[in-house]
C-alpha cells in the first residue's frame, strides 16, 4: 500500500524543502520531491503546516508512563515503546540502571520479547548504563550493586537480548580489557559515572571507547591541571557525545559551549527518561531508589541529585534549536542521524529513496502531530 504525505515541509540532514512530498510503499520511502504534482497513492495525508522529520532515535531512555525497563515486564516494555512515539521517537534503546545481574537478565527477557514483535517505536539493542561504574559519582545508580567490570556478565545478557551500548568508568580495575572485548564483540563502549582523568580516558579510548554517556552529568569535569572527561569530549573530536538538552542537566551557556566546540556529527540527544516521564509530579521509585518528581525534575530524595529526567524527545529538539540557533537542517543529524551511524543502523536518519519510512511530522511549536514506523501511523493527534 503506498501513502502520500503532501504539502509538508521536508527536513533531513543538508536538506530542507519548503513545499515538499514522500511517497511512502510499504515500510520504506519510494520517492521524495516537491511541488504540486503527485504521484498515485492509495492513502493521501496532507501535512500542510508541518515539518516532516527522520523518526527521532532515543539511544538512552529508562522508562515513561510509570514503567521502568529493569522492572515492568515485557507489557510495560511496549508501554514505553508507545509513550515514545508520541515524542517522534521511532527507534529507542532501552537502558537499564545498576542492579543484580538476575534482574538484568529478567530485563533483557522483557526486551526481547518486545524485539519479537515491535507494534510501535524499534528497538535494536538494550543500553546498559553499569553495573560497572565508579560509586563516588554513581548518581542515580544504587551504589549497593556496583561491580568490577566483567565482559561474561555482558555476553550472557547478550544472549538474551542484544548489548548495544555498556556505560563503565574507565578507571575501574579491568575496564580497558572491558572496553577491548566490547569493541571486539561490536559493542559500543561508553565511558560515563566515572572519576577519570583525562590520561586514564584516553587510555579507554584507545581501548575503543569514544562514547560518553550524559556529557557533563556524573563526570570528572573540567579543570586547567587535569581537563578530565568533560575538558576531553570537548577536545578530543574522536568523542560522541549524549547531551540531555532539558536546560537542568546542561545549562543553556554550555549546549551552546558544546555546539560551538564540538562537530555536529558527535553530538546525540538524548532524553535519559525515567519511568515518571509523561505522569505528574510525586514521589515515585528508580532502581530501588526513592525519587521525588518536581516542577518536572526528578531528583533523589536522599540527597537531591538528579535521577535521569522526564524530558520529551521534541522539546530537547525544540531546546536545542532555540538556545543554538544552529538551522533545522544540520541539527536533525543530532536527533537521529549521528545515532544510526553510531550504532550501524542502516536506512536510518534521512528523508529519501530507499530509506525506512521512520517519519515525525511536527507543528512549528515542535509539538508531534504524527508519527511513522516502517510506514505505518503509530500516533497521530
Amino acid at each position: 500500500m503506498r501513502k502520500l504525505l503532501k504539502n509538508c515541509r521536508i527536513v533531513s540532514p543538508n536538506v530542507e524543502v519548503e513545499n515538499g512530498w514522500i511517497l511512502i510503499d510499504e515500510d520504506e520511502i519510494e520517492s521524495v520531491s516537491e511541488g504540486d504534482a503527485f504521484p498515485q497513492a492509495d492513502e493521501m495525508i496532507d501535512a500542510a503546516g508541518m515539518t516532516a522529520l527522520p523518526g527521532f532515535i532515543d539511544i538512552h531512555s529508562h522508562g515513561a508512563m510509570g514503567h521502568d525497563v529493569t522492572t515492568c515486564g515485557p507489557e510495560g516494555i511496549r508501554m514505553i515503546a508507545e509513550a515514545k512515539t508520541k515524542e517522534g521517537v521511532t527507534t529507542w534503546i532501552p537502558t537499564t540502571l545498576t542492579l543484580p545481574e538476575k534482574q538484568l537478565a529478567e530485563a533483557m527477557r522483557s526486551v526481547a520479547e518486545y524485539m519479537d514483535n515491535q507494534l510501535f517505536a524499534k528497538t535494536p539493542g538494550v543500553h546498559l548504563e553499569g553495573p560497572f561504574v565508579n560509586s563516588k559519582c554513581a548518581g542515580a545508580q544504587n551504589p549497593d550493586f556496583i561491580r568490577p567490570p566483567d565482559i561474561k556478565e555482558v555476553l550472557r545478557l547478550n544472549e538474551i537480548a542484544k548489548v548495544a551500548i555498556v556505560t563503565f568508568a574507565p578507571e575501574m580495575d579491568g575496564s580497558l580489557e572491558l572496553a577491548a572485548k566490547l569493541a571486539q564483540n561490536s559493542i559500543v563502549g561508553s565511558c560515563g559515572h566515572s572519576a577519570a582523568t583525562r590520561e586514564q580516558i584516553l587510555a579507554a579510548k584507545l581501548a575503543g571507547a569514544c562514547h560518553l554517556t550524559h556529557f557533563c552529568n556524573q563526570m570528572s569535569p573540567l579543570h586547567h591541571r587535569d581537563i578530565g572527561m568533560v575538558g576531553s569530549g570537548l577536545l578530543d573530536d574522536d568523542f560522541f557525545l549524549e547531551l540531555i538538552c532539558d536546560k537542568i542537566h546542561v545549562s543553556p551557556a554550555m549546549v551552546s559551549l558544546i555546539f560551538k566546540s564540538k562537530k555536529i556529527d558527535s553530538v546525540a540527544l538524548i532524553t535519559d527518561s525515567v519511568g515518571p516521564s509523561w505522569l505528574p509530579d510525586g514521589d515515585y521509585e528508580i532502581g530501588g531508589l526513592p525519587i521525588t518528581v518536581s516542577g518536572g525534575e526528578a531528583r533523589l530524595r536522599s540527597n537531591g541529585a538528579l535521577a535521569g529526567s522526564t524530558l520529551k524527545y521534541n522539546i530537547a529538539l525544540r531546546n536545542a534549536r532555540e538556545i543554538t540557533g544552529v538551522p533545522l537542517s544540520e541539527l536533525v543529524k543530532t536527533s537521529s542521524f549521528n545515532q544510526a551511524a553510531r550504532l550501524g543502523l542502516k536506512g536510518l536518519g534521512e528523508i529519501k529513496a530507499g530509506f525506512k519510512a521512520d517519519l515525525a511530522l511536527l507543528d512549528d511549536d515542535f509539538n508531534v502531530r504524527h508519527t511513522f514506523v516502517d510506514g505505518k501511523r503509530v500516533y497521530e493527534t
